[in-house]
């Protein structure tokens, strides 16, 4: 790979053997990196290819100028910490994770030097909605933990569980996340009191249906929602579920209202086949 711009001592732009701009970073990169020369792969610690491997040249600019900000200390700390836990290899597509968490982390070694704490609001509906990255989101806290003074606070893997969720989606910005992570508590909310039931997180078909409503505000986001015309299955999804149709239209008008997009009649009708789901698994086992 050859050097196009040294940003810093630890963060080099440059080329890959495709001719893509790239991200590199490693301690002491910069020292011995000159533009237009191959870059010692030796000191190469992570590698990122901005939006995956067809970046512009000022996106990965824009990228590399962004880490080059962040402290050395805590991003090789968190650099590190990601590779350890096995959310990133050395080579990422994703450097914005890398950038949000490392930013979150400095800001929270700040506020711990000063002693202050922070309690998140969202700690209980990131332990049920996103139980896989919360746990991620813990073991990352352990790992950053392990490379930086003062240790950071447990209550610290809510917020990092939500910049994992966050790396799912297109903008980058947290606030979608936040809302997204609301919409999915009142969905679930409508069902709960709608039906009567105990709707219960550890639930497989809850599962899938958080799932589902994630990758549908990928979706949404991404103004690619299923087929604007409704298909012959969504037609049977809403024949054979009625009562669940009428329970999915009034969670599509609750995204409407957040987010100000309308749904699909397809993205409608599958709401509706998880809602039925759901309440079909909890009269089974209330049975």
């Amino acid at each position: 790979m050859k050097a196009l711009r040294v940003l810093n001592n630890n963060v080099v732009l440059a080329s890959d053997e495709k001719g893509q701009p790239v991200i590199l970073t490693g301690r002491g990169i910069g020292f011995s990196s000159h533009q237009g020369k191959p870059v010692d792969s030796a000191l190469i610690e992570r590698v990122f290819v901005p939006t995956d491997g067809h970046g512009h040249d000022h996106d990965a600019d824009r990228l590399g100028e962004a880490l080059a900000l962040i402290s050395e200390e805590v991003l090789q700390a968190v650099v590190s910490a990601l590779e350890e836990v096995g959310i990133e290899g050395r080579e990422s597509t994703r450097p914005t994770l890398a950038i949000a968490v490392a930013d979150h982390v400095a800001g929270a070694l700040e506020r711990a030097r000063q002693g202050t704490v922070i309690d998140y609001p969202l700690r209980a509906e990131v332990q049920t909605l996103y139980a896989t990255e919360y746990a991620q989101a813990q073991r990352l806290l352990r790992a950053i933990n392990k490379r930086v003074e003062p240790e950071l606070g447990a209550s610290e893997a809510v917020a990092l569980a939500l910049h994992l969720v966050n790396a799912g989606f297109v903008s980058g910005d947290l606030s979608f996340t936040y809302t997204m992570t609301g919409v999915i508590q009142q969905m679930l909310a409508v069902v709960r009191e709608r039906y009567g039931l105990d709707i219960s997180h550890e639930s497989m078909n809850v599962a899938r249906f958080v799932t589902h409503v994630r990758y549908l505000f990928v979706r949404v986001q991404q103004r690619q929602q299923l087929t604007g015309q409704e298909s012959t299955i969504g037609k049977g999804i809403r024949q054979y579920y009625p009562e669940a149709t009428r329970t999915a239209e009034q969670l599509a008008t609750i995204v409407e209202l957040r987010l100000g997009r309308r749904l699909s009649e397809d993205e409608v009708s599958y709401l509706a086949l998880h809602v039925a789901r759901m309440t079909m698994e909890a009269d089974s086992s209330a049975a």
